[in-house]
């Protein structure tokens, strides 16, 4: 099966960032794409809604691998298309511990961001200085596009070429956490600065210090600074998914929201195609494939496999550590509630004694003036809160708990911005069910799997499934969450398939 320049077809399941991204390529490269996603725009969880004039990112609000080299650099300049206009993010983040009123800012300065963790944990530079050692043996490495974890010749000869003598330095710390590393280098007891690690370690990896893989957390702490960087995109996050969607139809690959993908079909262990059901007219049939790349979570690949998912995947799938869920709120509010020199990414912990996580902590992100989010006077809050995704299937008073979030999120932001019913326009919340119902990612979770030991890079799932020519892409797989991570998985993907 193949379109006339003997190139496979090749459906992909899902519209986000990581699924858009492996569309585009393929289709760049000659295969014949066709691209099927239950919700009714593009993005995922990268994509927009508007209400009242406001326009909110749905939950990625920032963007890294802009910068020449950079993940999403590479691909655009391949797909010859135009990166959307950014601004960097400087400081990274803004970060308040209880009780605190001046923030630790995350700056992109290497300099000046070592300024500031030198005054605000005092001691600590071993700790840093292992963190940057790594982070520069991993960051060549990654560079080098390896493939992991390799489940072929293929995919080892892609790894070990990509293996250096720079890159050793990181093999005795591969089974390191962040808090093996703390004790490790004398602080083990410096509780704000764990108190710091755990609050910016669950936005990237899911799981707080002591659990995160050390290797994984060298990057993460690290990419905020130059010559990397994390973006704030201008217009919305929804121009990146735009822009690829773009460059798929220009090169003959076709999207069709509003399409669910019910079932992958498996022949003789080996993919043979997809059942597709129309939500507009209730019509299903199966889609034929020689090779289909699942832009979904591994719980939900386990799913669309059935009985077909392989009796060891499944086991490994069933045994993972529960996800987590976000709760968010969207604030449309007068430009008179953001507070002058507001950084446009904050962290808040407002419970030294709590989890991170059920509103103790919010991460928050602000519209810029003239940046596309809001009309001039005008401005967007959107912060979001892990949670437990089980309490919000599982209650009969959903309503009353998703109000009651919504007023303790919004009494919690209130002691930064001036929220008050002449400044708050316009007020929504999504919940797991909410992620649920728009993404269909399994249960509403965010984020991926958490980046601990058993479950990251060498030892986490691989983009090659034990079914032929079924491939995973996005937050389950190497490197994990955020857009430039799954543009990543998707790039190793097709390779793959290229090779």
């Amino acid at each position: 099966m193949s379109n006339g320049s003997g190139k496979s077809r090749v459906i992909v399941i899902g519209a986000g960032i990581g699924g858009l991204t492996a569309g585009a390529l393929l289709a760049r490269r000659g295969y014949e794409v066709l691209i099927f996603d239950q919700a009714l725009v593009p993005g995922g969880c990268a994509s927009t809604f508007k209400r009242k004039g406001f326009t909110f990112d749905v939950g990625a609000t920032q963007v890294a691998g802009l910068e020449p080299g950079g993940i999403h650099h590479r691909i655009f300049s391949e797909l010859e298309i135009e990166l959307p206009q950014a601004t960097p993010c400087d400081p990274a983040c803004a970060v308040y511990l209880p009780g605190e009123t001046t923030p630790i800012n995350v700056w992109r300065n290497p300099q000046k961001w070592q300024e500031e963790r030198s005054r605000q944990f005092r001691g600590s530079e071993p700790f840093w200085n292992l963190l940057s050692t790594l982070f520069k043996a991993s960051w060549k490495f990654q560079a080098r596009d390896p493939v992991l974890p390799p489940r072929n010749w293929w995919d080892l000869l892609q790894l070990t070429t990509a293996v250096r003598l720079d890159t050793l330095v990181t093999v005795p710390y591969t089974l390191f956490t962040v808090g093996d590393a703390l004790r490790f280098t004398g602080q083990g007891n410096n509780h704000r600065l764990r108190t710091f690690l755990d609050l910016q370690l669950k936005l990237y990896s899911q799981v707080n210090a002591e659990e995160t893989a050390l290797l994984y957390a060298a990057t993460a702490l690290s990419v905020s600074q130059e010559p990397q960087g994390l973006y704030h995109l201008e217009a919305s996050m929804q121009v990146l998914s735009d822009r690829l969607v773009e460059s798929l139809e220009r090169d003959g690959g076709k999207l069709l929201m509003r399409h669910t993908v019910e079932h992958i079909k498996v022949e003789n262990n080996r993919v043979s195609g997809v059942v597709i059901r129309n939500q507009k007219t209730g019509e299903s049939w199966t889609e034929p494939a020689d090779h289909v790349v699942a832009n979904v979570t591994v719980q939900n690949l386990v799913q669309l496999l059935g009985e077909k998912a392989p009796r060891g995947y499944k086991k490994r799938v069933k045994n993972l550590a529960p996800a987590s869920g976000a709760f968010v709120i969207y604030l449309g509010v007068d430009e008179s509630a953001i507070p002058p020199e507001c950084p446009p990414h904050l962290q808040f912990l407002y419970d030294a004694n709590g989890p991170i996580g059920e509103n103790n902590s919010l991460f928050v992100s602000v519209s810029r003036p003239g940046d596309g989010r809001a009309a001039a006077g005008k401005a967007t809050i959107i912060a979001s809160s892990f949670v437990d995704v089980d309490r919000w299937f599982n209650q009969d008073n959903y309503e009353d708990l998703k109000q009651s979030f919504t007023q303790q999120a919004i009494s919690h932001l209130s002691k930064f911005f001036y929220l008050k019913p002449e400044t708050i326009i316009h007020v929504e919340a999504a919940t797991p069910r909410t992620f649920y119902n728009f993404t269909a990612r399994d249960q509403g979770i965010v984020g991926g799997i958490g980046q601990r030991i058993p479950t990251f890079g060498p030892f986490g799932f691989a983009n090659r499934t034990p079914i032929k020519n079924l491939w995973l892409v996005g937050d389950s797989t190497h490197p994990g969450e955020g857009t430039a991570g799954v543009s990543y998985s998707a790039l190793t993907v097709v390779r793959q398939i290229e090779s």
